[in-house]
């Protein structure tokens, strides 16, 4: 049976406090694992969490700052350590080169896992599945920083009702799907659209184009929002969003279900999450909304 859940292994940002470990989220999606944005700490979390080295087939860092790449050394050499059997593909930007040269040869170790270096440097797309297209949009931070977007590739649906008033029964769909056509009907005759699902992943960034690119009708968008709307000039200034922005992002690109996360440490009190979901619903977004937290799962919206 497939699955597609985002799995948050932390929720923080610069300084991870008690309740908060520094980023990293696993997306599963049919049997592949791509992991985002691994800070430190993420090898523990993914313990807890119950995510093993053989879950993960990407790795998506989106800036070079210490709370989204630290626990890079640890994963990649749990990665080898328990010889995960397939390749994995790490993406990057190419700009920090010598941040994942680091990071990867910290320490000894014995590499036993072929480990793909993808780096970004422009926006497009990275790779391309059956199940999945991924791109990368670039940010506004004052280091570079890329997100990222994965979109399904659209299907078809087979409607009942067309295909009895057509006849159309057994193999005869089957051979409609595969053909095209079965005599004078054609595959649009019995069949609609299946758009495919789509998630982003935005971190550290201002308001810009890439922001709204990747959102655009997402059925899952995780964002950032480090700081509450009256610090909106100190995040515009370190290069971040508030809650009522990243809101408002969602509610203009028709995002499904929005996940803020990436919590600054000055609002780690009792009263933190709920003013976030507050201010973003004062931004109009009435859509689904999920104040992350550390070890939350999140399932990937059902199709509409």
């Amino acid at each position: 049976m497939s699955v597609r859940e985002l799995v948050v292994l932390g929720t923080a940002s610069q300084v991870p406090t008690r309740h908060r470990n520094h980023n990293g989220y696993l997306l599963r999606w049919d049997g592949e694992g791509i992991l985002f944005d691994p800070g430190e700490g993420t090898q523990r979390q993914m313990l807890r969490a119950g995510v093993a080295a053989h879950d993960l087939h990407r790795i998506c860092v989106t800036h070079f700052h210490g709370d989204h790449s630290l626990g890079l050394a640890g994963v990649i050499q749990r990665i080898n350590l328990d010889r995960v059997p397939h390749p994995v593909s790490a993406h990057y930007p190419r700009s920090g080169q010598r941040f994942f040269d680091r990071l990867r040869y910290a320490t000894a170790y014995r590499e036993t896992v072929a480990l793909t270096e993808a780096p970004v440097d422009a926006d497009g797309v990275l790779a391309s599945t059956a199940s999945y297209v991924l791109e990368a949009r670039r940010l506004s931070h004052p280091v570079e920083s890329y997100g990222y977007r994965l979109v399904e590739p659209d299907g078809r649906r087979m409607l009942p009702e067309r295909l009895a008033a057509h006849g159309i029964r057994g193999a005869d769909v089957g051979r409609v799907q595969r053909e095209g056509a079965l005599g004078d009907v054609v595959l649009d005759d019995v069949s609609e659209v299946r758009r495919g699902q789509r998630f982003a992943f935005v971190m550290d960034t201002r308001l810009c184009d890439g922001v709204y690119a990747l959102a655009e009708g997402c059925d899952l968008l995780v964002i950032e929002s480090t700081f509450l709307d009256e610090d909106v000039r100190l995040a515009a200034d370190h290069g971040h969003l508030t809650a009522g922005q990243a809101a408002a992002v969602a509610r203009d690109a028709g995002v499904r279900h929005l996940v803020l996360t990436h919590f600054s440490q000055r609002y780690s009190g009792p009263e933190g999450p709920e003013e976030f979901e507050r201010q973003a619903r004062a931004a109009g977004f009435g859509g689904e909304l999920t104040v992350a937290h550390d070890l939350l799962r999140v399932p990937v919206p059902k199709r509409r």
